[in-house]
C-alpha cells in the first residue's frame, strides 16, 4: 500500500475515534488539528501536517498550542512525541501521538483536581491561580563537579507525597540552565507511616541505568522522604563508567551538605 492510501486509512480511523475533537484545517495540504481538554483549564490544540512521503520516510510536522503550557512541560511532551516517532519509523503514528497528549492533559487535570480538593489553589473568574499560601518543598543545590568538560550538579528536596516530586521537578526546569541540561536524572523515596512501606522510583532521562544506580544509593543511605535530581551537562568527551561515579557523588554530596545524611550515613534530624 502506498503512502497516500495509508494516510487516507489513518485519517479515516482518527476521524472516527476522535470525531468531536478532530477537524480538517486544509485538506489539500493534509493539515489537521485536534483539540483536547476543552472543558478543563488545560485545553490544548495539536496541529499536524502530513508530508507526501509519510509514513514511509518522514514524520508529520506538528505544533502544540496551549496558553498554560510552560517551557519545561512543552519540552517534556514534545520530547515524548519525538521519541514515539523515532521508535515507530515507517509506521503510522498519529494515534500514538494523540494518546500521548491525552495522557499528558489527563495528568494535568488530575493534579489540578487534587490541588483544588486540598485547598492549594483558588479558582477565580474562570482563571486558575496558585494560592499564595501554597509553597513547594525547599530545593537545595549542591556544588558542581566538572570532569573533561562535563559538569554534574545535585539538587535535593524533602518530599512526602508523589505530587511534590512533579512540583519540585517542574520548579527546577523553570531554570533555563537546568532545563537545558543533557540529562536530569532523578530518584526518590517516600515513606508511608501507615503501611510501613516505601513509594520509590527513578528516571534516567536518557542516561541509561543512572536513575536506578542513584535510587540504589538512596536505599543504601537509608534516606526517606527525599527527592534527588542530578543535572549533567555533557561536554563532548565520553566519560565511560566515571559518569556514574560523578552522578552518585553529586547526589551524596548534596544530601550530606544540606543535612539529609550525616558522615556516618544516618539521616539528619533537621529534615525528618
Amino acid at each position: 500500500m502506498d503512502d497516500l492510501s495509508r494516510q487516507v486509512e489513518e485519517i479515516e480511523a482518527i476521524s472516527s475515534i476522535y470525531e468531536n475533537e478532530w477537524s480538517v484545517v486544509d485538506e489539500f495540504n493534509r493539515s489537521y488539528e485536534l483539540r483536547i481538554g476543552n472543558k478543563t483549564p488545560f485545553a490544548l490544540k495539536f496541529e499536524v501536517t502530513l508530508p507526501t512521503d509519510y509514513p514511509s520516510i518522514h514524520l508529520p510536522s506538528f505544533t502544540i498550542s496551549a496558553p498554560w503550557l510552560k517551557p519545561p512541560d512543552r519540552k517534556a511532551v514534545e520530547a515524548k512525541i519525538e521519541t514515539i516517532g523515532k521508535d515507530n519509523g515507517g509506521e503510522n503514528v498519529l494515534f500514538l501521538w494523540i494518546e500521548c497528549l491525552r495522557e499528558f492533559v489527563d495528568d494535568k487535570v488530575r493534579d489540578f483536581e487534587w490541588l483544588k480538593a486540598n485547598g492549594k489553589i483558588d479558582v477565580k473568574e474562570k482563571k486558575v491561580e496558585l494560592s499564595t499560601a501554597y509553597e513547594g518543598p525547599t530545593i537545595y543545590h549542591g556544588d558542581p563537579i566538572t570532569d573533561r568538560k562535563s559538569t554534574f550538579q545535585g539538587h535535593v528536596a524533602k518530599v512526602t507525597e508523589a505530587l511534590q516530586v512533579k512540583t519540585v521537578l517542574n520548579e527546577l526546569l523553570t531554570n533555563r540552565k537546568i532545563a537545558n541540561a543533557t540529562h536530569n536524572i532523578l530518584a526518590y523515596r517516600i515513606y508511608n507511616e501507615k503501611t510501613k512501606t516505601y513509594l520509590q522510583d527513578c528516571n534516567d532521562d536518557g542516561e541509561t541505568a543512572a536513575g536506578g544506580r542513584m535510587l540504589h544509593l538512596l536505599q543504601i543511605l537509608d534516606v526517606k522522604n527525599v527527592l534527588v535530581v542530578v543535572s549533567r551537562w555533557y561536554g563532548g568527551i565520553q566519560l565511560g563508567p566515571d559518569r556514574f561515579k560523578h552522578i552518585n557523588n553529586s547526589a551524596r554530596s548534596v544530601l550530606l551538605e544540606h543535612g539529609f545524611i550525616q558522615n556516618n550515613d544516618k539521616k539528619s534530624k533537621s529534615h525528618k
